[in-house]
């Protein structure tokens, strides 16, 4: 590595015994095929935006994600997700996460999931619109199956459904 190139360390503020066993499953080489890529149809200020976070952020009127079950089988993820209002804020969420600190999004749900930066862009005529669904999921998944053969599938025809051509993911 150059003086100039920059390393990022995922694995920098884990617990060492969780970043060993989740190391074991990351290869040892770069990621060397071609990395899937959809031009933009049409400019930011005409294109509808979604966000997806993995977060596991709910609404307070909905089931919050399935901790407990995690807790008892620790390699498992709810691989769920949940509908979230482009007009929430933080007296209408609940945070569910095991693995990250939930504290700051309870203080501002923008940390996260930026539903006001993003209607302020469409106010300023940045991009066309914010889709009034958002959407979260719990984003540790160590068997990821479920969730890209059901809930990922029922997420896409959800966006299809409000005309969403571009999504911004905010990885928790």
């Amino acid at each position: 590595m150059s003086e100039t190139e920059k390393q990022v360390d995922g694995f920098r503020f884990m617990p060492p015994s969780l970043g060993a066993w989740i190391g074991k499953d990351i290869p040892d080489q770069p990621y060397s095929g071609a990395i899937p890529w959809t031009a933009l149809k049409k400019p930011l200020k005409e294109t509808t935006f979604t966000l997806v976070t993995t977060a596991g952020i709910s609404m307070k009127s909905d089931p919050p994600f399935d901790l407990q079950r995690e807790k008892r089988e620790p390699a498992w993820g709810d691989p769920s997700f949940r509908k979230i209002p482009r007009t929430a804020t933080e007296s209408d969420i609940e945070i569910s996460h095991l693995h990250i600190n939930t504290d700051y999004i309870k203080e501002d749900i923008n940390v996260m999931l930026p539903l006001a930066r993003f209607v302020e862009f469409e106010k300023e005529g940045i991009i066309g619109r914010l889709a009034p669904t958002c959407y979260s999921f719990y984003g540790f998944q160590m068997d990821a199956t479920a969730l890209l053969s059901e809930s990922a599938p029922q997420m896409a025809d959800l966006m299809r459904q409000e005309d969403v051509e571009a999504v911004l993911l905010t990885p928790a």
